[in-house]
């Protein structure tokens, strides 16, 4: 399964606010640090925020943070969220349905299978459990300032 690339990134920002839980993170950071465009990181924390998954402040003082911890965000249903305007197969849900094989075809059964075993293992994982190591993290990242919440 090939992830969109807003989820990427929404992932890489997540995974930055969860190691810096002490402090708000500004969108300019993550861009810099993850060479992701503004303007698209944006938008992609725009949708975050609309999902539940971050809060937002302008301004000054503002900046990112974690709606909830990171241990109670699950990783496959994140996925799911980000990923669900997006169609897998033109014959699967949401798809134009215009393949030919469609009445006898045995293979979108195969593909939705393999799709939910995708899924099922995304299930085991939190964004604690990826974000395990913060410390070393954090180190890549190379996160500057201490603003404090």
């Amino acid at each position: 399964m090939r992830l969109r690339l807003q989820t990427d990134y929404a992932l890489r920002a997540l995974m930055c606010l969860a190691v810096n839980t002490e402090r708000r993170v500004m969108i300019s950071e993550i861009a810099e640090q993850q060479s992701i465009s503004k303007n698209h990181l944006i938008k992609v924390i725009h949708r975050l925020t609309g999902l539940g998954f971050i809060n937002s402040q302008p301004g000054r003082s503002g900046g990112l943070w974690l709606s909830r911890p990171a241990a109670q965000i699950n990783i496959g249903d994140l996925i799911r969220q980000l990923e669900a305007d997006s169609v897998f197969l033109d014959c699967f849900e949401g798809g134009a349905g215009r393949c030919r094989l469609i009445p006898q075809c045995q293979l979108k059964a195969v593909l939705a299978d393999a799709l939910d075993a995708f899924y099922a293992v995304l299930d085991r994982f939190t964004l604690a459990q990826v974000t395990s190591r913060p410390d070393e993290l954090r180190a890549l990242l190379a996160f500057a300032g201490t603003d404090k919440r």
